[in-house]
């Protein structure tokens, strides 16, 4: 569904991607780890075509995302954000059916609250948050409506970024599990960026290890352990010491 093939994306003097090769199968789950600074997110905005490369080519089901209109492109996109990016003076079900208020995409106001209240039960919260304002909810609950928002329109293609950040064991595992059933049941092909080997290994079908630029090991997350890398070893076992001297 994804391909990059020698991607190059620089700021400057700063080269972030240095030759970025990464496939990702339809209908697969991958995780795209690495330390913090590596490219991680610069590599889902380089996709989304938010971040112009330098060089190289980055194709969705075969199309050049350089030879494919914008809105087109993206409608085929969900995306849960780090912070889950609510807006802040928008009731849930609004955030929820942001995309279907507006645009190419736009669908009558009650049709539009009916679908956002579907997909509010999907991820688990009744119809009672949907008037409510983001700041009224618990950091659990934000992220929810926000993977909510991210599956309203019905996308192909979902990235996560940093799905678990700020919240406690218990509900990280409640997002994963939701993320895990989302990608099974609906079919979609989905992108993960984490620093949670938990996350990990609860919704990767596959893993690529970002660092210094270039994909340093990609296989099914069922080998993480077994793999030789020893940069891969150093980082999913938090080793202070490796070949990855920076993250002294």
């Amino acid at each position: 569904m994804i391909t990059l093939e020698n991607v190059h994306t620089s700021f400057g003097p700063n080269k972030v991607l240095r030759g970025v090769n990464l496939t990702v199968g339809k209908g697969r789950s991958m995780v795209v780890i690495g330390g913090s600074g590596t490219g991680k997110s610069v590599l889902i905005k380089s996709v989304l075509g938010l971040v112009a490369t330098d060089r190289g080519t980055i194709t969705v089901d075969g199309t050049d995302i350089t030879r494919t209109d914008r809105d087109v492109l993206l409608a085929r996109f969900g995306m849960l954000f780090q912070g889950a990016a609510l807006f802040d003076s928008l009731p849930v079900w609004q955030n929820v059916a942001f995309r279907l208020l507006r645009g190419a995409l736009k669908r009558p106001r009650a049709e539009a609250r009916a679908i956002a209240l579907d997909k509010l039960r999907r991820v688990g919260l009744s119809a009672d948050v949907a008037d409510r304002l983001p700041a009224e909810l618990s950091g659990g609950m934000q992220k929810r409506v926000g993977l909510a928002r991210a599956i309203c329109a019905d996308p192909e293609i979902i990235f996560f970024d940093e799905p678990t950040t700020g919240l406690d064991p218990i509900m990280a595992g409640v997002i994963n599990d939701l993320i895990r059933d989302i990608v099974t049941d609906l079919g979609v092909t989905a992108i993960t960026i984490t620093h949670d080997m938990s996350s990990v290994r609860a919704i990767a079908d596959d893993v690529a290890m970002l660092h210094d630029g270039i994909i340093r090991w990609t296989g099914p997350g069922a080998a993480l352990d077994t793999a030789d890398d020893p940069y891969l070893q150093q980082f999913i076992n938090g080793r202070s010491t490796g070949p990855m001297t920076a993250i002294r």
